[in-house]
């Protein structure tokens, strides 16, 4: 969002019709159409900030102590707040970590920020950090994660649990149009989908939200596709429709390296 002009009051309507619908997590960042998807955002919560949890995430190259600052100062002034929900760094990069959660504290005292947390981090990241000053405050991991990418299943998302941390899972329903086919035309999904009356992308999203310490985030603009989204969490999938979901897009049996866009 927040890339083209043309569909800045799409954009807006969307989001606010998802807080109509009690879809009340608003995921953005600073890289984001460069600070455009966080205009878009503050335009939808106008007038309705105490109803929304806003996530954003600051790049890797303004982690340092002083440049977070800078940037989380940018990102309230383009979402029109006083304070961000949840802060994340959106992936590692050549700040060292403990500056960053340094960082990260500082803005959490001053009320800038209410918690933080970590971007596209595997579990060697979340160990590293978890021993760091405030790395047990890390209060969310956003990595990749989805029915057809469920390799974090094997070490990291148990780490997460463990040490009471959610996921979120970003790319819920796939990255772009060719991989989304490639799920939604499976032939178990689909069967899975005409039992529920709900589509392939429904299911997906049931089986993410079914899971303990899971919060799925999807995009949508399109009002039908807002709507349908959040029929997906009225969905209750039985354990042979976890079964059947578990032979066509088996869990990892070993390490798989964290998958990132």
């Amino acid at each position: 969002m927040g890339e083209h002009a043309s569909r800045r009051d799409d954009e807006v309507r969307a989001l606010r019709l998802g807080l109509d619908l009690g879809i009340t997590l608003i995921d953005t960042a600073e890289m984001y159409g460069e600070g455009g998807a966080e205009r878009i955002v503050g335009a939808a919560i106008a007038g309705r900030r105490d109803e929304v949890t806003i996530v954003s995430k600051v790049y890797p190259h303004n982690a340092g102590y002083d440049d977070v600052q800078r940037a989380c100062e940018r990102s309230l002034a383009r979402l029109g707040t006083d304070r961000i929900d949840l802060y994340l760094l959106h992936w590692r990069g050549g700040v060292p970590l403990a500056e960053t959660l340094e960082g990260f504290e500082a803005l959490r005292q001053a009320g800038k920020i209410r918690a933080y947390g970590v971007s596209n981090f595997d579990r060697a990241d979340m160990e590293e950090a978890w021993h760091l000053p405030g790395g047990p405050a890390i209060a969310a991991n956003q990595v990749l994660y989805n029915l057809r990418r469920r390799g974090i299943e094997y070490d990291l998302l148990p780490w997460c649990r463990t040490h009471g941390i959610p996921v979120m899972a970003y790319s819920p329903l796939e990255s772009d149009r060719r991989e989304q086919r490639r799920l939604f035309d499976d032939r178990v999904l689909r069967e899975v989908a005409q039992r529920h009356g709900a589509t392939p992308a429904q299911i997906a999203l049931a089986w993410l939200c079914r899971q303990d310490g899971v919060v799925a985030i999807p995009k949508a603009v399109n009002p039908e596709h807002v709507r349908a989204n959040r029929a997906a969490l009225d969905i209750v999938l039985t354990d042979d429709d976890v079964a059947l979901l578990d032979t066509a897009f088996p869990p990892p049996r070993g390490p798989v390296p964290l998958d990132v866009l």
